[in-house]
C-alpha cells in the first residue's frame, strides 16, 4: 500500500505496463467550485518564500525531503509522517479536508484518488509548470491513473509515485526444515499451511488482516475479479462475483481450520513480533513490502526469500497488485505551483528515487526508475537473492482490466468492517462480499451516480 511499493522500462515500475481502467469522472464533476478551478488553471508561482505541508507514510521520506530543502531554500517542505492504511492517513485526511485544514500535498494510492476527487479534495494541476510535459516520464498506465484516462482533457490530479506487483515472501529456513518448496499453487499453499502448523503449535503460514481490504483486493485482482465495471456513464458493482467468491471461500476454509492467524493486524507491532518470533512465516505482499519485513523483523535477516504468488491453476502466471501511490496536491493549497513542482521532482529525480527505493522500498512509477542499481542487485536481507527479478516478472502478469470505483474508500470500509466480523466467527467472507456489494451500490447512488444491475 504505498506503505506501499516496487524491469526494461516496460517491466520495472509499470506493474508490467498495466493499463488500469479508472474511468474519467466527468459525470461526477470533481467537487471544485468555479473559483477553485480558475485558480487551478492559472497555477501561478507564489512570490516570496513558501512552506509546504506534506503527509506521507513512506519510511525514509524525510531524507528525500531534506534533499529537496537543501536545494530549494525558497520552497521548504515540512513532512508529517502518517499511519498507513484506510483508517490512518485517509481518515485523517478526510477530516482535515472537512475542516479546511488539509496539507498542501499528501500521498494517496491510485485506488483512492477517485474517492478524494469525488469529495472535492484534489487540486487540478494540469496547468502547473512541468505537468503538461510529464506524462512520458512515467509508465503509461500510471499516468492514466492520475488523469483518469482522459489524456489530460479532464485535468491532472496527482503525480504517480510507485506500483505494487505482488509475490510471496516466505521464511525459507522454515520451509527447508520441513522439506517444503515455495508453493506454486494455492492448493500447495494450503498443504504447506497444514504441515507448518502440525510441526509447531502456534505457528501460522500467514495472517489474515481485518484492516487491509486493499490486500484482499490484490488477491481478487489475481483471479481477475474487478470490483466495478463501467458501462458508458453507468457503474456496475461486481464485488460479489464467482471469481471473487472462489477467493473468499478458499480463505474462509483456512480461517475455519485455524490455519491462519486472525488476531494480527497489518503493519502492527504484534505482526512484527510474530515475524521475528517465527510465528508467521509468509506474507503475500507487494514489491514495497520487502522493506516492511526488513525494517521490522531484523532478527530474521537472511532467512526470507521471495517467490511468485501461488496460482489457481498449475502453470498459471497471474499476479495481483497491491497499492501503488501518487503525490497529490490538495484543495485549499495556496501554493499549487510549488506543490506540483515538488511532487514532480520527488518522483522523477534520480537521487530522490534512489532514496525512496533504498529507504522506503518504493518500486518507482517513473521510467528512469528502471535504471536504479538497487533493483538489479542481490538483497542481503533476503539471502542475497535478486528479489526484484521476481517482482519484474510479476509486474508483467497483472491483469490490465481491473477497474476502480469512484467510491473506493467506502467500499474498503464496508469490506474491512465485514472482514472483522468474519474473522471473529460472526460471518463468512462470502457473506461479506454480498453485503459489500449491496452497500457499495447504495454508496454510489448517494453520490448521484448512475448504477446498473
Amino acid at each position: 500500500m504505498a506503505v506501499r511499493n516496487r524491469g526494461s522500462v516496460a517491466r520495472r515500475g509499470s506493474a508490467g505496463g498495466v493499463v488500469l481502467i479508472l474511468a474519467a469522472l466527468s459525470a461526477c464533476g470533481g467537487g471544485q467550485d468555479e473559483d477553485d478551478r480558475t485558480a487551478s488553471a492559472a497555477c501561478e508561482p507564489a512570490s516570496g518564500k513558501v512552506t509546504l505541508d506534506y503527509w506521507s507514510w513512506v519510511p525514509g521520506m524525510q531524507k528525500a525531503v531534506d534533499l529537496w530543502n537543501s536545494q530549494n531554500p525558497d520552497v521548504q517542505v515540512k513532512l508529517k509522517s502518517t499511519p498507513a492504511g484506510n483508517v490512518g492517513t485517509y481518515q485523517n485526511l478526510s477530516n482535515a479536508l472537512k475542516a479546511a485544514k488539509a496539507p498542501d500535498l499528501s500521498q494517496i494510492e491510485y485506488d483512492s484518488l477517485a474517492s478524494f476527487r469525488l469529495k472535492g479534495g484534489l487540486k487540478d494541476i494540469a496547468q502547473c509548470a512541468g505537468i503538461p510535459d510529464a506524462a512520458p516520464k512515467f509508465a503509461d498506465w500510471t499516468w492514466s491513473q492520475v488523469d483518469f484516462g482522459a489524456g489530460g482533457k479532464d485535468g491532472v490530479w496527482a503525480v504517480p509515485q510507485d506500483t505494487g506487483p505482488m509475490a510471496l515472501y516466505y521464511r525459507k529456513d522454515v520451509f527447508d526444515k520441513l522439506g517444503l518448496a515455495a508453493p506454486t499453487t494455492w492448493e500447495e499453499y494450503e498443504a504447506a499451511a497444514r504441515k507448518i502448523q502440525a510441526a509447531k503449535k502456534g505457528q501460522y503460514i500467514t495472517h489474515f488482516s481485518q484492516t487491509d481490504p486493499n490486500w484482499f483486493t490484490g488477491l481478487l485482482w489475481q483471479n481477475k475479479a474487478p470490483m466495478f465495471e463501467r458501462e458508458g456513464d453507468r457503474w456496475k458493482v461486481t464485488v460479489d462475483r464467482p471469481e471473487s467468491r472462489k477467493v473468499a471461500d478458499y480463505w474462509q476454509k483456512l480461517i475455519d481450520d485455524k490455519l491462519v492467524a486472525t488476531d494480527l493486524q497489518g503493519f502492527s507491532p504484534a505482526l512484527y513480533k510474530a515475524w521475528n518470533d517465527g510465528e508467521v512465516v509468509t506474507w503475500i505482499s507487494a514489491a514495497w513490502g520487502y522493506s516492511t519485513i526488513r525494517d521490522n523483523a531484523k532478527s530474521t535477516s537472511g532467512k526470507w526469500a521471495v517467490a511468485p504468488m501461488p496460482q489457481w491453476e498449475k502453470g498459471g502466471q497471474q499476479a495481483g497488485n497491491w497499492g501503488g501511490s501518487t503525490t497529490a496536491v490538495l484543495t485549499g493549497s495556496k501554493y499549487p505551483a510549488e506543490a506540483a513542482k515538488f511532487a514532480l521532482w520527488l518522483n522523477t529525480d534520480a537521487k530522490a528515487l534512489e532514496i525512496l527505493n533504498r529507504e522506503g522500498g518504493l518500486y518507482p512509477a517513473a521510467r528512469t526508475g528502471a535504471d536504479l542499481p538497487a533493483l538489479k542487485q542481490p538483497v542481503d536481507f533476503y539471502g542475497k537473492q535478486k528479489i526484484f527479478d521476481v517482482f519484474a516478472e510479476a509486474s508483467q502478469n497483472v491483469d490490465t482490466d481491473f477497474t476502480w470505483g469512484p467510491t473506493m474508500t467506502d467500499t474498503y470500509r464496508f469490506l474491512s468492517d465485514g472482514t472483522a466480523k468474519a474473522t471473529g466467527g460472526g460471518s463468512t467472507l462470502a457473506e461479506v462480499l454480498k453485503a459489500t456489494a449491496s452497500q457499495s451500490v447504495e454508496s454510489l447512488r448517494k453520490q448521484s451516480l448512475d448504477v446498473t444491475d
